[in-house]
């Protein structure tokens, strides 16, 4: 009966500000603000160092209504990190993941591999797109553009750009790339994949415990350049543990990795490389994403950039319309905002292109921003008066879609809410 009652409070105080929006007033009511063509609610404080409000814009076209979250990163007691499900080749609804970590707000995150109809042999693995840090901790790394599930990237972009949050309390834009290798007797090679639905051709990849169970068959399909390309047949998978093979196949397998255990699987060339190796055979790997700026990562997430330094992109999609999320950057990264438009139909509203999405995030106050997985994956959730997850935009889907990650916030001593 509280948690109802929570509820409708919210919903009667989300009443009354669209109805000053509107052009009403309300006694006791804070007057809605516009910036630049967007009119926003009064903001509400949800934690320290954290604010929720509302937004509206007119185009010719309908109205665009979205949520937005502003975080305080100077705020010590302020941090932000991914959220995932248990393993990387997996997907969860944003709510439970966010509950799972008591997170304040969060958003949905990167892209993943959602249909695989050219490869009906290789199961769909719900992966992400593009490197994803979380806690400090590397869970994998970027597949090669062509691989790439979701709208074509405009020019310049890769499918390594990511929002990064630092230890040092700082979003930033970048790159990572992995940089690892793998080391026997017979010799040193590139390692060329983490924990990625699609390895490049000629290479080698590397699947840990952080896996899961799904089968490692899809990563041996497509190429570089076509991602509906067929499947390899010249591949090899090799077993480590404790750091010496273990097992040897000529094909991709499936199932739980156990713990001290890696998996290396090759294609082509790497396949070539890993049927050197024999049973007892010690093997070394290492691994790390670099970046082009400094400072240790506390997570990072995969997107593009729509944004930087204040001005759009350059090739930046005009004609595809539909639900977005976004992340923003402004003051030097020290303010972080959360975005995502509502799907809600039959109320005249809209979707935003790429390039319209890198002026809204302007008018937000974002000089630098990236967009996330849109359309039915875009999700907006805060907390309740009760502690609970409560999505506040409406999916397009009518429910909301199971994802690989999404960005949470955290208000707590110290910023260490919700950290593992």
């Amino acid at each position: 009966m509280k948690q109802q009652l929570g509820k409708f409070r919210t919903v009667a105080a989300l009443a009354v500000a669209w109805g000053l929006l509107a052009g009403g007033t309300a006694a006791g009511a804070t007057r809605a603000s516009a910036d630049g063509g967007v009119i926003r609610t009064a903001p509400t404080r949800l934690a320290r160092g954290v604010t929720y409000t509302e937004f509206r814009m007119r185009l010719p076209r309908g109205i665009v209504h979205g949520h937005l979250l502003t975080v305080d990163l100077s705020d010590p007691a302020v941090s932000v990190d991914l959220l995932h499900p248990a393993a990387v080749a997996a997907r969860a609804p944003v709510s439970e993941l966010a509950d799972d970590r008591d997170a304040v707000g969060a958003v949905n995150g990167d892209f993943f591999d959602i249909s695989e109809a050219q490869h009906p042999q290789a199961k769909v693995t719900g992966s992400s797109v593009g490197p994803a840090v979380e806690s400090g901790r590397e869970l994998k790394a970027a597949v090669p553009d062509g691989q790439r599930f979701g709208p074509t990237l405009p020019p310049g972009a890769t499918t390594e750009d990511v929002l990064t949050i630092g230890y040092d309390h700082r979003a930033r834009l970048d790159r990572l790339a992995l940089r690892g290798t793998v080391r026997s007797h017979e010799g040193s090679w590139p390692l060329r994949g983490l924990n990625q639905y699609a390895l490049p051709q000629g290479g080698i990849g590397a699947y840990t415990p952080l896996w899961g169970a799904v089968s490692r068959e899809r990563a041996v399909c497509g190429t570089d350049t076509d991602r509906g390309a067929g499947c390899d047949t010249d591949t090899a998978e090799v077993t480590i543990r404790h750091g010496r093979v273990v097992q040897t196949t000529a094909r991709p397998g499936a199932g739980v990795i156990q713990r001290g255990s890696v998996v290396l699987v090759g294609r082509e060339q790497g396949a070539r490389r890993l049927r050197t190796l024999h049973r007892g055979e010690r093997v070394h790997i290492g691994h790390r994403l670099v970046g082009h700026l400094p400072g240790r990562l506390r997570c990072a997430v995969g997107g593009f950039p729509v944004l930087r330094h204040g001005r759009p992109a350059r090739g930046l999609d005009t004609a595809a319309v539909t639900m977005r999320t976004s992340v923003g950057i402004a003051d030097r990264g020290r303010t972080l905002f959360l975005m995502a438009l509502d799907g809600e139909k039959g109320k005249h509203q809209t979707g935003l292109t790429v390039r319209e999405l890198a002026k809204l995030m302007t008018l937000l106050g974002a000089r630098d921003a990236m967009d996330l997985d849109g359309g039915g994956s875009s999700t907006f959730v805060t907390q309740d008066p009760y502690g609970e997850a409560e999505v506040r935009n409406h999916p397009t889907d009518g429910r909301e879609r199971p994802v690989a990650n999404a960005v949470g916030v955290f208000s707590g001593v110290g910023g260490l809410g919700g950290f593992s």
